[in-house]
């Protein structure tokens, strides 16, 4: 491409970037001495190099010494990634603000925002490798990331991980089926739509005898649609929460996929499956705290199909944006590249979302 182009469509890539991007570049420490780099713009453009092209850091240098953009070695552009890392964390979630809203269905937009929450492992290279964990929220009504956290593998999936405002709906797998988590929402205002984990949730009746949730499930017949009001006991202050138990019971091809999908992932773990375990296998269970004056059971079952959107953002991550393996071997540095490209994830949603709200000079004033 002709040095002027690029140069152009670098211009109209900075119109993108939030407002007092440069000036946090220093304040976060990203770029205190301009040895070399003079400004935050050299520093961003040199660092894309590297994240969103895919260029080793010896191969960034040198094209950033060809291209005539600075002249810096790759240990010199590591320890300025590694600086970057606040940077980069900043100026994502102010592109996560900047994005627009399309419209979505008025029963769910007057009372509701739906965000749907997942957790995914980031591997180091080699056998010893340790992980990384990205805790995503993905607003379904946009299908842009509206939080994120990058944390040590240890700390599992959870809402706890996530900010919580008044009218929030998260929806989430079994993963999430956790007494505190569900408590740490409905406290703060929200609601939950989860997949339902009987052994982390144990169910009440109001009473506060144990309900049980097979000898209901039992009764459904094909196509029929289950809803019984359930209680917990919060693990914080001991008192009962209302929620709904909402099921159906699969068809026969997917309950056979199910099952020996359990009996493979039993005899790899080398355990015994419990009898209960492959009956519940037999349904889709979700708990919620939605009154269902909101939704109906078909609804809420509606609702939760919309869950399969992160994992295909998980797949776009990895294979696209290549997120999925990093190429760093210290905590600080594999931090700082995996804010670098969530970063560059988020502008290119920013940039194709741009794309979609057309205007005819192609890029915002």
């Amino acid at each position: 491409m002709e040095p002027s182009l690029i140069q152009e469509d670098w211009q109209i890539l900075l119109r993108f970037l939030p407002p007092g991007w440069e000036e946090k570049a220093t304040e976060s420490g990203a770029l205190i001495r301009k040895r070399k780099i003079e400004s935050p713009q050299t520093l961003l453009r040199l660092l894309l190099i590297h994240l969103a092209d895919g260029k080793s850091l010896r191969t960034t240098a040198a094209y950033a010494r060809e291209a005539k953009v600075c002249n810096v070695n790759d240990v010199a552009l590591l320890h300025r990634l590694k600086a970057s890392a606040e940077w980069f964390r900043w100026m994502s979630q102010r592109l996560i603000g900047d994005f627009h809203v399309p419209s979505f269905p008025q029963s769910v937009v007057e009372h509701f925002r739906v965000r749907v929450v997942d957790g995914s492992s980031i591997s180091e290279p080699g056998n010893t490798g340790s992980d990384w964990r990205l805790h995503y929220s993905l607003h379904l009504a946009t299908l842009r990331c509206d939080d994120f956290k990058i944390t040590d593998p240890r700390v599992g999936e959870d809402f706890q991980r996530y900010s919580v405002s008044e009218g929030d709906l998260f929806v989430a797998d079994r993963g999430y089926c956790k007494r505190n988590g569900i408590t740490y929402v409905f406290e703060n205002g929200g609601h939950v739509l989860v997949r339902f984990h009987s052994s982390n949730l144990p169910l009440l009746r109001y009473s506060g005898s144990v309900f049980s949730p097979l000898e209901h499930l039992r009764s459904l017949g094909p196509g029929q649609c289950g809803d019984w009001d359930v209680w917990f006991q919060s693990p914080r202050r001991g008192d009962l929460i209302k929620g709904r138990l909402c099921a159906i019971r699969k068809s026969e091809e997917a309950i056979q996929l199910a099952k020996k999908k359990l009996q493979k992932k039993a005899s790899r773990q080398q355990r015994q499956l419990r009898l209960e375990t492959m009956e519940y296998a037999e349904y889709v269970i979700l708990f919620t705290t939605v009154n269902r004056h909101r939704f109906k059971a078909e609804d809420i079952l509606a609702l939760y199909r919309g869950r399969w959107q992160i994992e295909l953002l998980f797949k776009r991550l990895k294979g696209i944006v290549g997120i999925g393996h990093l190429p760093k071997h210290n905590p600080e540095s594999c931090i700082a590249w995996l804010q670098g490209k969530m970063f560059v994830a988020l502008l290119v949603e920013r940039l194709y979302q741009e794309a979609e709200f057309f205007s005819p000079w192609g890029y915002p004033i």
